[in-house]
């Protein structure tokens, strides 16, 4: 029903955000994930995605389409809700849940709040094939020229396995050790060893 909002962030919070659009304030549920991308915009582009209850109409806001693809995989299996599915996606990055079933990582899984024994299993048996296809049809991280040095290092460690937040401080270790190093290999190799 709504695809989209573009306007002016008039209010910002962790979990919520009010999206002015020609005058009109929307209020758009929000990951942490998107949070932390739309921290420093006064203005941005949120995918949205409108769940209708018995009892409430609430708007979904989403920095990417691989996060708003997560959520409306996540929504699909029994037993999941849009609650559960932002906390997941809160947790973790779209790529890591997606990577998580693909390999089925029940811990990884159990690791989120909310997400027990069971849950991991019934995620990863619902949901395992239709990522498997996802990723035959075409692949699901977009690679961005801008990225930083830091984001970089942080996207290969994190493709070698290594959990988003632990590679995320290696990363801060060995930058604070050495701020003028500017080499992708070398953060790499040297963020490996301080694990």
């Amino acid at each position: 029903m709504i695809a989209y909002l573009t306007g002016k962030l008039t209010l910002k919070s962790p979990a919520m955000v009010y999206v002015e659009v020609q005058g009109v304030g929307y209020e758009v549920q929000i990951s942490l994930n998107t949070y932390s991308r739309i921290q420093g915009l006064e203005q941005c582009k949120l995918l949205t995605h409108l769940h209708i209850k018995e009892d409430a109409h609430t708007l979904y806001g989403f920095f990417d389409e691989a996060e708003r693809s997560m959520f409306l995989l996540l929504l699909g299996v029994s037993g999941i809700g849009a609650s559960t599915a932002r906390m997941m996606l809160s947790s973790l990055q779209p790529e890591d849940i997606q990577r998580a079933i693909a390999m089925e990582n029940e811990k990884m899984l159990e690791s989120i709040k909310g997400i027990g024994a069971k849950t991991a299993k019934r995620i990863i048996l619902e949901l395992k094939d239709k990522i498997k296809r996802q990723k035959e049809t075409g692949p699901q991280l977009s690679v961005n020229t801008n990225n930083t040095l830091q984001e970089d290092a942080l996207n290969a460690l994190v493709t070698l396995g290594i959990a988003r937040n632990v590679a995320e401080q290696a990363i801060q270790r060995v930058l604070k050790a050495e701020p003028l190093l500017q080499d992708l290999e070398g953060l790499i190799k040297k963020s490996l060893k301080s694990l």
